[in-house]
């Protein structure tokens, strides 16, 4: 007996699987950017631009934030209560 493939399902699995890494996208780029301003502390006066501006740490915490926001929405998409 052969087994039968459905396209359809396939196709589901990708388009599903392109949804939260979107989703995971936006998270972080909105968790970053919300990040961007806090704690810039000296500025320098010829170019306007932050001294220390902590990229990395702030990068690192909107990946937190981020992983904190994509689990919960993967939990309300496992319950039910929102539908892709």
């Amino acid at each position: 007996m052969t087994p039968v493939f459905h396209e359809s399902r396939s196709l589901l699995g990708a388009v599903h699987f392109t949804v939260l890494l979107s989703a995971f996208a936006i998270f972080w780029f909105l968790a970053f950017f919300c990040l961007l301003p806090i704690g810039l502390g000296e500025v320098d006066p010829e170019t306007g631009a932050p001294v220390s501006p902590r990229l990395l740490l702030k990068a690192g915490v909107a990946s937190g934030v981020a992983v904190a926001l994509f689990a919960l929405f993967y939990v309300l998409i496992l319950l039910g209560w929102v539908d892709l």
